[in-house]
């Protein structure tokens, strides 16, 4: 009887016969890349892969001589916001069996947390130790923990996560099968357990406190969306016409927005590996998923492209993360040499990938890069009149490409319109800020071209 059921629950859950269903385990909407994803500053760009993370964790507790006999650095690090700044944090765990012995009793003295952007390496102490890790043997083992107190669900696997106060929750993605009973994985929620004192608590994905970053895991989301790709016209379109037919490019990188952490991919022509149509943005914590249009190459051409603009130096350039510079998508990764240790960086832009500045700062990068779209623009327009004001209201749109921005002035019922590739600094402005424009031509619907629009 077991083994009739297991036939047919097996071929209830065939792709064959619930293509849609694949398909809509991830809803997917359409996005506007310039007006949704924010704009950062380079002191604000998250620097440090996991390898870099690595590195400087190992190095952080090599200083520690109290502890460096007893624990170890953990290699699993995790991205998240903490406070509204990305960082990567980790386990300490115990360096053997008999270094458990001999400090089980007071647990892991605390974790190590990197800043991302300026790369500051702590150990983070507590005052009372984390009794609740992988590095724990018998009962209190995080994974046997969770599963002698759940123990008929489906669990993915635990990550170390931290809330508002710093406290270290060991959080537990609840999985379910939604197709067919063996098809369709999904998270249905999460087990958060207290990594000191062990409490836990069950949420559902609707549920989960804000706090919290990386509920359903990345490779589950990108084994969705191929799904979402692959059957918008049915299944057998998948194999022989593969009409629309999508899919992820190889890899993807995390992108810090609002608060939460989102998983970054590119989507490619499932015909083509060369360059991209898209990506998708996905919200860890709450599943949302959107696809923004962006014809443009793929993220290992773009690194390509990055470490042949400094060929001479022979460095090798990191998985990139998707940016928002100047309205355009733009990959920003670090450049390493041999000892994998960060010598420069690299902008490459998402649809003219032949686009790429390089720097031994971000700023500097940003900078070059700036000028570098500028000079990519055919607008110049004609010197004409000038007026003065203060700013009332101040709006972009993205035009063939371009962000360009419409400034309207008190008092003024036009809104003057300049592209950002032609003055960098328009980012800049604000609501009530002063400002001189000088404009070309007469109002089309009350919009009239700018020549430049400078403070004063």
């Amino acid at each position: 009887v077991l083994l009739v059921l297991l036939a047919v629950f097996s071929v209830a859950s065939l792709e064959i016969f619930n293509a849609s269903r694949y398909k809509n385990l991830l809803p997917v909407e359409t996005g506007d890349f310039a007006s949704e994803i924010q704009q950062i500053t380079y002191d604000q760009i998250p620097m440090l892969d996991k390898d870099s993370a690595i590195k400087l964790g190992n190095r952080k507790m090599g200083e520690l001589a109290d502890m460096v006999s007893q624990f170890e650095v953990s290699e699993d690090y995790v991205q998240i916001n903490y406070k509204s700044k990305p960082v990567r944090i980790t386990e300490l765990q115990y360096a053997g069996f008999f270094k458990w012995l001999t400090n089980r009793k007071s647990g892991l003295p605390g974790y190590v947390m990197i800043d991302m952007v300026n790369q500051n390496t702590q150990l983070v102490r507590l005052k009372e130790g984390m009794k609740y890790s992988t590095s724990e043997y018998f009962g209190r083992n995080i994974s046997r923990y969770v599963r002698f107190r759940y123990p008929t669900a489906l669990l993915g696997k635990p990550g170390l996560e931290i809330d508002d106060d710093g406290v270290p929750y060991w959080i537990t993605p609840k999985l379910i099968k939604r197709i067919g009973m063996l098809g369709g994985t999904d998270v249905q929620g999460a087990i958060f357990v207290n990594a000191i004192t062990g409490e836990h608590q069950y949420y559902p994905l609707d549920q989960v406190p804000e706090w919290a970053d990386h509920i359903v895991p990345a490779e589950l989301i990108i084994h969705q969306y191929d799904y979402f790709g692959a059957y918008q016209r049915g299944f057998f379109n998948s194999l022989f016409g593969q009409k629309g037919v999508t899919q992820t490019t190889e890899g993807y990188n995390y992108i810090a927005q609002n608060d939460d952490v989102y998983v970054y991919t590119g989507v490619t022509s499932v015909n083509s590996d060369q360059s991209n149509i898209g990506f998708i943005l996905v919200n860890q914590r709450t599943k949302d998923a959107k696809f923004y249009s962006s014809s443009g190459a793929t993220e290992y051409s773009a690194m390509d492209s990055a470490e042949g603009a400094v060929a001479d130096l022979r460095y090798t350039a990191t998985f990139p993360i998707l940016l928002n510079i100047s309205g355009q998508p733009t990959y920003f990764m670090a450049l390493k040499d041999s000892a994998q240790l960060v010598k420069m960086y690299a902008m490459v832009n998402v649809s003219k990938y032949q686009k790429v500045a390089t720097g031994q700062t971000v700023a500097e990068c940003e900078k070059k890069y700036n000028k570098l779209m500028q000079t990519d623009s055919d607008y110049s327009p004609a010197e004409g009149d000038t007026v003065s004001g203060n700013i009332e209201d101040i709006r972009t749109a993205v035009q063939e490409g371009y962000t360009w921005y419409y400034i309207k002035l008190i008092g003024n019922e036009n809104y003057f319109m300049q592209s950002v590739q032609q003055d960098p600094a328009l980012v800049t402005l604000n609501k009530g800020d002063s400002v001189k424009v000088k404009f070309s031509g007469i109002p089309v619907d009350n919009t009239v071209s700018a020549t430049s629009i400078t403070r004063g």
